[in-house]
């Protein structure tokens, strides 16, 4: 594993509370309103014209990219039944070296090395009005809208992945994500759901 990394000056961290978030998989399923948000946000800095839509991407199931390289996280925690805490991180000023980071893991990113990157309230700013818009689309429109939208921006949708669970490592082709969120992947042995894990690529 790799060390503990103190966050820099400069970077971004908040918790978002939702005192009712629904049901389980409802409130499993705002890591994806949660990965959108935080898309629409980055794209001020990284897409600021929208002509080139493939720099900010979606990784399942919790993690975004710049680049292919990762520049925020997500992390949602339940609080009984009643409550749902949504931790976000991203390197604005500043991203981890690689050397402290997990042997697999994906390298960092910061906005730092794209421009010249907001001040965190400025970026929460962004993100809270991004964040608003997607929990209404969720809230009225489902998940299903929440899934087309997630799935645009998916990094490495068709390409050949590696799943790991607490007990098994899958690898297959990243074919979609179903319904309820979980991965799907085509492998050796036919098409396989995985409700949590990580991706590595």
């Amino acid at each position: 594993r790799g060390r503990p990394w103190a966050m820099p000056p400069g970077n971004f961290a908040a918790t978002l509370a939702l005192p009712d978030p629904g049901s389980p998989l409802d409130a499993a399923q705002r890591s994806f309103v949660a990965a959108l948000a935080l898309c629409h946000a980055l794209r001020v800095w990284v897409e600021p014209d929208g002509s080139d839509r493939a720099r900010v991407t979606l990784k399942w199931p919790n993690d975004v990219l710049v680049d292919s390289r990762k520049i925020a996280g997500i992390l949602l925690e339940s609080h009984g039944y009643g409550s749902l805490a949504i931790g976000i991180g991203v390197n604005l000023a500043a991203a981890p070296v690689p050397s402290d980071l997990e042997p697999e893991a994906l390298a960092p990113i910061a906005l730092s090395e794209i421009c010249a990157p907001p001040s965190p309230e400025v970026f929460l700013y962004h993100l809270a009005d991004a964040y608003a818009h997607e929990e209404a689309q969720f809230k009225n429109a489902g998940f299903a809208h929440t899934r087309r939208a997630w799935l645009e921006r998916a990094a490495r949708r068709g390409e050949v992945v590696t799943a790991r669970t607490t007990r098994d490592t899958f690898v297959g082709t990243f074919a979609d994500v179903d319904a309820d969120g979980q991965l799907v992947l085509e492998t050796a042995k036919g098409r396989i759901t995985i409700p949590a894990g990580d991706v590595y690529f």
